[in-house]
């Protein structure tokens, strides 16, 4: 089959949108009644089904495997190694729980990218109605050619891309595709071979519904070839990222691998230069010194803290697919937005309607026939303005839609989406849809066709006065069929053609969709109606303006995102105008600016990179456009967000940093290409996430603030001794035992840590900020310093005060641990006094944690069976009092330390 060359990239590009019927119909070897059984055969032979190809998929054994590629894992294993060179297979099956835990959870709640090419598969017709040997049948979607014939009816599923051929009113509802919130008016008349794809009226789209009307087309293209397939495998070759956080969690263990090899290494060279030990003995006392600077518990308090993220997002309606995305939402610096469902309701609404000399204004959302009508701002009663009455009846009657109620009380339409709005309209005008309609009833129409861009109905009522006609349509359209207008009194005055243009360019330049109201006595002597009945006999009641308006809560989002300094920029597939007013009406920080798609097409990436990050609005845009959004953002160094609910937000959502796909009205190619999906379809919800993202992280921060001095005083104090020539104060064995026991333990709580007040009033952090920043370096140095002095210093006044080595070596695993519980009350506030009401009383988690730790240390310290596996002896009343005042001390230099970093910080 022939195809046309695209221009600028050196891909093909089909232009069958530009070429007339005829011209396809022959380019496609086709015919008007169909293709014969034989050519059918061959041409499926050829093209294949029309199906979208399956990726190879991974194994469930291959991917429950691939959990363990991480150098956390690895760290882990490596620990688990030297815990069994040890020969503590208990610790050592600990360890392992710990790695196997992980690695479940992983293959348990990450997404699988390649489901959202099953997810768009899913949306391919399973039946069409086809023309075949002259006669009408119904065969599977799968089983569609090139240049079959294919008829369309209200309801269906658009089986392949086709160019129409003959249509009579349809409408084809192109959000999955476009974003565009209205379904688009069909032609059979070529377009320009460079329009975008929501412009193409001529084509319709595989995998979008027909709203409205009946069409035939011919088959142009069937399975990957589609726009739908083609969106199918830009997704196969847009290459997931990873969060932040993996790839700084990546590079810290990495280097801290690095850096304990090495210290060991130095220290077991030296060890041997000395010769003032055996080998083997020096050999293991380097294991433990392993042992005591990795730390253990890192990877399954990372996982755990993930978690706890991700529940709690749960309960705020957000499903995280991905444990690191409630992460990555703390680093978001800008959110990508598709408009079209996810800002807005995704239902029309009528906010305006103008009269002969007024204005309007109509409160209410979505379907529902109830809401406040308003003149100059302030509220009226429709019923004193029987104009405004009038032109509600006639939207109401010349409408073939009809609103139901849910079981939740939540109203729908039956039907096209913007009669929809109309009947609503009326409902809050205070007219009963079914009272009118039984009371007028419809004789004749006129069914809305896109040559003559109007709809008409002629209605009987029963107290037997003349027929009366009802249109609506394109303002231009009406216009030219119209020769009176209604003043403010209801008598019919000449029309004034420039007062209505002007009213209807207002309107559209707020970025409504405007509809003409007209009515005219039915001609007495005729019967049902015709165009003949209406053209030029019009009487014009008014205009209607309507808009897919924002969602309230997503406004007050959108403010909260500002306010923590993330940029909030629209990326939708409708119109540049009613992009620009849904822009103004959420407060988007440049909302006059607006980049169309054609535009970006003629950008290369160096000046879309420089333009990106001022503009807020991109209109008009297909999924390469988003893509090439979200890479240009991330390539200026943003953590680039992307929401959305189509199949065309789908390879943005997978490339994002983070995709959110809305739930409840977001396609299933959506969802499984994003990393969290909001199941209450609530822009707001975002942020609650980012406020969540930005405490997980922070409370990650903290715990990896907790554990490395624990593990860095450990590791101090033995190679201290060792360098020393002194006798080690506490054993490898007892130090795992505080690692695997006390220190996650303690560690876990900060995962259960509140947010910190001013959370949402930082800007966002940066994308290749390191964790070990300068702060938690020197936090990390100091603390270690303290813990490894606190534990000498008691077991050489243990020894001193006539202690036995293992007794000494108990009062030091009890200082560490006391140290370690006395330091968690500080650690919770970074930078803010602890020793405050509420930070002396801590959290419930923090005291279960305490309680547990002081039992587990009581039963470590004086249970006999304790002393054949660690060697420990009870101590005093006296020795315990020591010990706590070394936690007391510990804990006044830390909060002496705070005061000097935020003095150093306000002189900065």
């Amino acid at each position: 089959m022939p195809r046309d060359h695209g221009s600028a990239d050196a891909s093909v590009r089909i232009t069958w949108h530009a070429r007339p019927a005829e011209d396809v119909l022959t380019a496609t070897d086709s015919d008007p009644l169909g293709l014969g059984a034989e050519t059918v055969a061959a041409r499926l032979d050829r093209h294949g089904p029309n199906r979208l190809p399956e990726a190879r998929r991974r194994g469930p054994v291959l991917r429950f495997l691939s959990q363990f590629h991480n150098v956390l894992i690895y760290v882990l294993l490596a620990a688990a190694a030297t815990t069994a060179a040890l020969d503590h297979w208990v610790d050592t099956g600990v360890i392992l729980a710990v790695v196997l835990v992980n690695a479940a959870i992983g293959f348990v709640q990450e997404g699988k990218a390649e489901r959202a090419l099953a997810a768009i598969r899913d949306m391919l017709a399973p039946r069409a109605t086809v023309l075949r040997d002259g006669r009408r049948q119904s065969v599977a979607g799968e089983a569609l050619v090139p240049g079959d014939i294919v008829l369309l009816d209200a309801g269906d599923r658009v089986p392949a891309d086709l160019r129409l051929l003959e249509v009579s009113g349809l409408k084809v509802d192109e959000a999955v595709l476009t974003g565009e919130s209205v379904a688009v008016d069909k032609t059979t008349a070529p377009v320009a071979a460079e329009v975008a794809l929501g412009d193409r009226r001529c084509m319709a789209f595989s995998g979008t519904m027909v709203s409205a009307g009946q069409g035939r087309g011919v088959v142009v293209a069937t399975g990957a070839q589609t726009e739908i397939g083609r969106i199918s495998g830009l997704i196969a070759t847009v290459e997931q990222t990873t969060t932040p956080l993996l790839r700084q969690m990546d590079v810290f263990a990495r280097w801290l691998t690095l850096f304990i090899l090495c210290v060991s290494a130095a220290i077991l060279g030296v060890g041997v230069a000395l010769g003032d030990a055996a080998f083997d003995d020096l050999f293991m006392t380097v294991v433990g010194l392993s042992v005591a600077a990795i730390p253990e518990g890192l990877p399954a308090i990372l996982t755990v803290t993930l978690a706890i993220g991700v529940q709690g997002m749960a309960r705020r309606h957000a499903i995280v697919r991905r444990l690191p995305a409630i992460e990555a939402l703390g680093s978001v610096s800008v959110i990508c937005s598709d408009k079209t469902g996810t800002l807005t309701r995704n239902e029309m609404t009528v906010g305006a309607v103008a009269t002969a000399e007024r204005l309007f204004t109509l409160s209410g959302s979505g379907y529902t026939p109830v809401g406040q009508v308003s003149l100059d701002h302030w509220p009226v009663e429709p019923a004193d303005y029987p104009l405004l009455i009038e032109l509600g009846r006639a939207a109401l009657l010349c409408n073939d839609a009809e609103l139901m109620q849910d079981h939740e009380d939540e109203w729908h339409v039956a039907g096209d989406p913007m009669e929809g709005a109309l009947v609503a309209m009326a409902g809050k005008l205070g007219l009963d849809a079914l009272a009118e309609r039984a009371w007028r009833r419809r004789v004749g129409t006129v069914p809305f066709d896109a040559r003559h861009r109007y709809m008409a109905s002629r209605h009987r009522s029963d107290d037997g006065a003349a027929d009366r006609v009802y249109v609506k349509g394109a303002p231009e359209q009406v216009l030219a069929m119209s020769r009176w207008q209604h003043d403010e009194a209801g008598n019919p005055v000449a029309l004034d053609p420039d007062y209505w243009q002007d009213r209807a360019q207002t309107l559209a330049r707020q970025g409504q969709r405007v509809l003409a109201i007209a009515s005219a006595a039915a001609p007495e002597a005729e019967h049902g109606l015709n165009g003949d009945h209406v053209d030029g006999a019009l009487v014009l009641l008014g205009l209607v303006g309507l808009i897919d308006p924002p969602r309230a809560e997503a406004v007050t989002a959108v403010a909260q995102c500002r306010s923590a300094g993330i940029r909030v920029k629209m990326i939708t597939g409708d119109h540049a105008g009613t992009a620009a007013a849904i822009a103004r009406q959420l407060g988007l920080e440049n909302p006059a600016e607006v980049i169309r798609g054609a535009d970006i097409d003629a950008m290369d990436d160096a000046t879309l990179g420089a333009r990106v990050a001022a503009v807020d609005v991109f209109a008009r845009t297909s999924p390469e456009h988003k893509l090439r959004l979200v890479q240009a953002l991330q390539a200026a160094g943003e953590v680039v967000a992307m929401t959305g609910d189509g199949v065309n937000d789908a390879p943005a959502l997978k490339r994002a940093d983070i995709g959110i796909a809305m739930g409840r009205k977001g396609t299933e190619a959506a969802k499984e290409a994003a990393e969290m999906v909001l199941a209450d379809d609530n822009f707001a919800t975002i942020a609650a996430a980012v406020k969540a993202g930005r405490t997980v992280y922070d409370n990650l921060k903290k715990s990896i603030v907790f554990l490395l001095p624990v593990n860095g005083g450990e590791s101090l104090s033995l190679i201290a001794a060792i360098l020393l020539g002194l006798t080690l104060p506490i054993t490898p064995v007892q130090i795992l035992w505080v690692n695997m026991v006390s220190s996650v333990v303690l560690a876990m709580t900060l995962a259960f840590e509140p947010a910190e007040r001013d959370i949402m009033a930082r800007p966002p952090r940066g994308a290749r900020e390191p964790i070990l920043s300068r702060f938690v370096l020197w936090r990390v140095s100091f603390v270690s310093v303290l813990f490894s002095l606190g534990i000498f210093a008691k077991f050489a006044l243990a020894e001193a005060q006539g202690a036995s080595l293992e007794e000494a070596r108990t009062v030091a695993v009890n200082t560490l641990v006391v140290m370690e519980i006395f330091y968690l009350f500080s650690v919770r506030y970074l930078t803010s006094p602890s020793i405050t009401l509420r930070g002396v009383l801590g959290t419930g988690p923090v005291l279960i944690a305490i309680t547990a730790v002081t039992a587990l240390q009581f039963l470590f310290t004086y249970a006999p069976f304790m002393e054949a596996f660690f060697d420990t002896r009870p101590l005093s009343i006296g020795e315990g009092f020591q010990v706590v005042a070394v936690g007391v001390v510990l804990l006044l230099t830390l909060e002496a330390e705070k005061r000097v970093v935020r003095a150093v910080e306000r002189r900065h």
